[in-house]
């Protein structure tokens, strides 16, 4: 039988509430926006369409990631490990607030399938909680060192004169970094060839879609 913690009501309300304001609700940033100042907006149309889809990628991932921890942090036994969860949570809601801010500023929107998204990873965050904290942390070791990776060539993709743009992805980058070395720290266990795969695949079905819806 699993050793779960128990599901209290306050539990559940704050589960209930996390994904609506994730999914419905501006989020608000408790650190200062990355780029330093404003600058000219030297886009192209075209440049502007494609920054703003990236940037749409990059808030959906952090959709998922909301999902993921409040899915993980839900059935975690150890209250480090929780404690561990939530702090990188509430850092990921600064970058679904820079995100956002710039899709407003580049005139795009955020994808339609938000809702999906967060649904889709909340239920893998469970199913990474119940195999136990030393999985539940591998498992958030290597999302985020795929998040770096897939950041990192955001940063080449993005239009070179697009600084504001790069300043809150590389900032999100370094957070991600900071997380999976976190996790590891706690125990995290490395995960398998095939389950790293199976993350791969499904991260490139999310984007790709993102991209366009």
């Amino acid at each position: 039988m699993l050793n779960l913690p128990p599901l209290t009501l306050d539990k559940a309300i704050a589960v209930m509430d996390m994904g609506l304001r994730t999914v419905f609700s501006p989020a608000v940033s408790s650190r200062p926006y990355p780029p330093a100042e404003t600058t000219p907006d030297t886009l192209s149309d075209r440049e502007r369409r494609h920054a703003a889809a990236l940037m749409r990628i990059n808030h959906v991932g952090e959709v998922c990631a909301q999902a993921l921890y409040s899915g993980q942090a839900l059935v975690s036994r150890d209250p480090a490990n929780v404690e561990a969860l939530k702090q990188a949570s509430r850092e990921e809601v600064d970058h679904l607030a820079w995100c956002e801010q710039r899709i407003q500023e580049l005139g795009g929107r955020k994808s339609l399938l938000n809702p999906l998204w967060y649904g889709a990873s909340f239920g893998m965050g469970i199913t990474a909680g119940l195999l136990g904290d030393k999985w539940n942390l591998g498992f958030l070791a290597e999302t985020e060192h795929q998040v770096s990776a897939h950041l990192q060539s955001h940063l080449q993709q993005l239009p070179a004169h697009d600084t504001a743009s790069k300043a809150i992805v590389a900032q999100m980058k370094e957070d991600e970094e900071h997380h999976a070395h976190t996790a590891e720290q706690l125990g995290g266990a490395r995960l398998p060839a095939p389950v790293k795969l199976a993350m791969r695949l499904a991260s490139k079905v999310m984007t790709r879609t993102a991209y366009h819806l």
